[in-house]
């Protein structure tokens, strides 16, 4: 079975993405544990932080960072409605 991919993300409060996958799931992912490496420190930045978008089959950044496609799907939380 192949990874679910990211079709639409969105960046909202609190430096966090609401990701729709390619399977129909809609789930929340917390980008902050990640401003302690280099590349995402940038991303603090509400300005940089809004630049995210689809790149292949994940999110990315025009400042380069990326998250790992299994990244993040299985450390994403289910939008429960």
């Amino acid at each position: 079975m192949l990874r679910p991919r990211a079709k639409v993300v969105e960046p909202v409060e609190d430096y966090k993405l609401v990701v729709t996958f390619n399977n129909g799931e809609k789930k929340i992912f917390d980008v902050k544990p990640y401003f302690n490496y280099p590349i995402f420190k940038a991303l603090e930045d509400e300005k940089m932080f809004k630049t995210v978008h689809i790149g292949g089959i994940s999110v990315e950044w025009l400042n380069g960072a990326d998250i790992c496609p299994d990244e993040l799907y299985f450390d994403s939380k289910p939008i429960v409605q």
